[in-house]
């Protein structure tokens, strides 16, 4: 018997249910006399939100670095960037004795009006899973633990404690839960958090399907289930349904209850001990790292965080005012070159190190340039006509003009959803207006997730989505301005024209507690490519201070077996004269499928970076989840034979070149048919085709003759449509059909024969 069964056959029924909710606020009970060490955890995902008590849910927390927030990270489209990322907060956590931090976030950005989308990576599954990763596996790899969240389908703050998203199996699959499924199966994260929300009716906490079967049984997940701070409503259900850790605690009703459902009967207490066991493990394997002690290098992680904004920036528009060449005044105009707008409110508020003001790091890089500054709009809503009527004066007095613009805390912040895209009024006309008398002027912006921006867009000569960056942010936007740094960001989410024209626009945010998820697939841009929707910028855009050229693309095997995969490479030539990094985008086009799929789904990715005029290949490695869609008649994810186009790209709209190749399917999947199947069905079913020829050679010449044949002899399509949409047994019921058994029978014994 190892540790943990020793310890798990010593402890008291009580002590089970006590170890199951949280001692405080912030860790799990420990037992002195049993060895078992406490639990600590901390708020993330983008920096420790360490509180200095324990026992209090306090918003103000220890000195840590914060670090640029998903939606920038994830627009740096750097794997390895995430792994730096994730080790740095490892060490901050050690430093401040946390043993998991409470992130990432993968839940996809449905609506970008949600509030919480800073914390969240993008719209595409693939990219979102690709990024959660990489940061799980960094701080992993120091000896924190990571709690992937908010599991799942939790894609809204408007009434997240109560509302229910329903969405069918497939969008669940495809949409909704990839991003957890790669997070898991690539880096084993320690816990995982369950959402708010209910799914399909069903609490989070209490989700069987999602917490046991699809997590646990299906993906393997080995860590503990651990329930956002307060979605715990029943903890009998929520074990049950496989929540190990109810948060916060204490709460000795809870416990009680639980002992009491096992002592009744009402619950097993070998799942009792399951989670006991997780918890237990997760335990141990923190206490393996020493934590406390020596403080973390805050200088070397402001300036990692100073390099990770740079790199998640992205240029929306650049008319070739930017890398900014020595001018000789500048006019700065805006609140936020004077306080930073770099993190959102919320749970994920971290108590900086330091701030780098904007305004004082372009000083730094402005050589003899003059400065002036003004602040240009108000911290509310209110419209201040001298305010802008200064910044045009200024504006107009230097050689360049550059707006530092951030959407307000309150317009976006974890607890409560954006009501609209836009900027505030008094932050549109300044734009407008500063533009107008200086066209050679730059918008930064600072803001969690899309804005719109069709009001002012053409005036500004560039244009430059800095994100909240983090508190080293403002040095990375002086990088970028003056050409220190390359801009490389692409977006990680599509930024619409309107609101109006948004997937989940007429679901959003649901009513009587039902969020219905009617867009189903159709999230971000697989909804803008299907109905060929106009967009303010693209999923996957962004502009660079030199350009790239795209040829020779090749694949592994103009045909291939699903299980083989396939292998896309592509050069890649640096046509300008700087050095810089481009993302290619692989993106899949299934040429025909028995259910609908997207127009092109993005399935890999690669940031390469390269000096003028040097070439290099990239390659992107493509596996069969890469062609495969989740079938709910098979209960499975499932390939089919046929073409597929191959999509290589510098943006979801800037498709550079194409192949197609050939897929071979593996599976040898079960028929599906039943008794109401239609004609189609079976006619489009290899076995049922095959078994029901005999039975079609007989009717079809009968049917021929009495519905008429087209002027080639044969039935028209009209007609033929007709047919196939019918059941099979009604189509045997065509009168005068020569069958020497009822459709019900011959039906049966066509059935039987599939099963045999």
């Amino acid at each position: 018997m190892n540790q943990i069964e020793t310890i798990i056959s010593k402890m008291t029924l009580e002590e089970k249910a006590a170890l199951t909710t949280g001692a405080t606020a912030w860790n799990t009970t420990p037992l002195a006399h049993l060895g078992v060490p406490r639990l600590f955890v901390a708020d993330g995902p983008h920096g420790v939100r360490r509180v200095a008590d324990a026992d209090v849910m306090a918003l103000e927390a220890l000195a840590a670095t914060c670090f640029p927030t998903a939606s920038c990270t994830a627009s740096s489209w750097d794997a390895a960037l995430l792994s730096q990322m994730g080790q740095a907060i490892a060490e901050e956590a050690i430093a401040l004795d946390v043993d998991v931090v409470l992130g990432p976030g993968v839940n996809m950005k449905r609506s970008p009006t949600c509030g919480r989308n800073f914390e969240y990576f993008s719209e595409d599954p693939l990219l979102a899973g690709e990024m959660a990763a990489s940061y799980i596996n960094g701080m992993q790899s120091r000896g924190v633990g990571t709690s992937l969240k908010h599991f799942a389908a939790n894609n809204q703050e408007h009434r997240r404690l109560t509302a229910s998203s329903e969405l069918d199996e497939r969008t669940l699959r495809e949409i909704y839960l990839p991003a957890f499924e790669q997070a898991v199966k690539q880096a084993q994260p320690w816990t995982v958090m369950c959402c708010y929300n209910k799914v399909n009716g069903v609490y989070g906490s209490e989700h069987h399907q999602l917490l046991t079967e699809i997590l646990k049984d299906e993906w393997g997940f080995e860590g503990l289930v651990v329930s956002d701070w307060g979605a715990v409503h029943d903890r009998v259900a929520s074990l049950r349904g496989g929540l190990d850790l109810e948060m916060p605690g204490p709460r000795p009703l809870r416990s009680q209850a639980v002992v009491a459902a096992v002592r009744a009967g009402q619950l097993d207490e070998a799942l009792l001990d399951e989670s006991v066991r997780r918890i237990l493990k997760i335990a141990f394997k923190a206490a393996e790292t020493p934590k406390g002690g020596a403080p973390f290098d805050a200088a070397a992680h402001h300036a990692l965080a100073r390099k990770i904004a740079g790199e998640g920036m992205v240029l929306l528009k650049n008319n070739g005012l930017l890398p900014l060449k020595q001018p000789a005044s500048l006019a700065v105009i805006g609140h936020a070159a004077v306080e930073a707008h770099f993190q959102g409110r919320g749970s994920s508020q971290i108590t900086t190190t330091r701030v780098d003001e904007p305004l004082a790091e372009l000083k730094k890089l402005a050589g003899g340039a003059s400065i002036s500054f003004c602040e240009g709009y108000p911290l509310d809503e209110s419209q201040r006509p001298d305010m802008i009527a200064e910044a045009v004066a200024a504006a107009q007095a230097a050689e360049v003009a550059l707006l530092y613009i951030a959407l307000p805390t309150y317009k976006e912040s974890e607890g409560y959803d954006r009501a609209d895209l836009e900027l505030t009024a008094q932050q549109v006309a300044l734009i407008q207006a500063v533009t107008a008398a200086q066209p050679k002027s730059v918008v930064i912006l600072n803001n969690g997730s899309a804005i719109t921006m069709s009001a002012w867009l053409n005036g500004p000569a560039a244009v430059l989505e800095a994100w909240m960056m983090g508190q080293a942010g403002g040095g990375a936007i002086a990088d970028v301005l003056f050409g220190v740094v390359n801009p490389s960001g692409k977006l990680a989410e599509t930024f619409p024209l309107r609101l109006e024209d948004t997937p989940a626009y007429l679901n959003f945010p649901g009513e009587l507690d039902v969020v219905r998820y009617g867009e189903g697939l159709f999230i971000g841009y697989r909804y803008y490519d299907a109905r060929r929707q106009p967009v303010l910028f693209p999923f996957g855009y962004g502009l660079s201070y030199t350009s790239f050229a795209y040829s020779n693309l090749r694949l592994s095997s103009p045909a291939f077996h699903d299980v083989d995969g396939l292998t896309v490479s592509v050069d890649v030539t640096n046509t300008g004269s700087v050095t810089g990094k481009e993302i290619v985008q692989v993106y899949v086009h299934d040429q025909k499928a028995s259910l609908v799929r997207p127009v092109k789904e993005l399935k890999g990715f690669a940031k390469v970076e390269l000096e003028p005029g040097e070439t290099k290949t990239v390659s992107v490695a493509l596996d069969f989840r890469a062609f495969a869609f989740y079938h709910t008649g098979y209960g499975q994810w499932i390939s089919e034979d046929g073409d597929f186009d191959i999509l290589v790209g510098a943006s979801c709209a800037d498709i550079r070149c194409s192949a197609s190749a050939a897929l071979q399917s593996t599976l040898n999947l079960p028929s599906i048919l039943h008794r109401n199947s239609t004609f189609g069905d079976w006619m489009s079913d290899p076995r049922g085709k095959a078994i029901f020829g005999p039975v079609y050679q007989q009717i079809m010449q009968p049917i021929a003759a009495v519905l008429g044949r087209a002027e080639d002899g044969e039935i028209s399509v009209e007609t033929n449509a007709y047919l196939m949409s019918l059941p099979l047994v009604d189509v045997l019921e065509f009168p005068g059909l020569p069958l020497e058994k009822s459709p019900g029978e011959i039906i049966d014994n066509l059935l039987k024969q599939l099963a045999g």
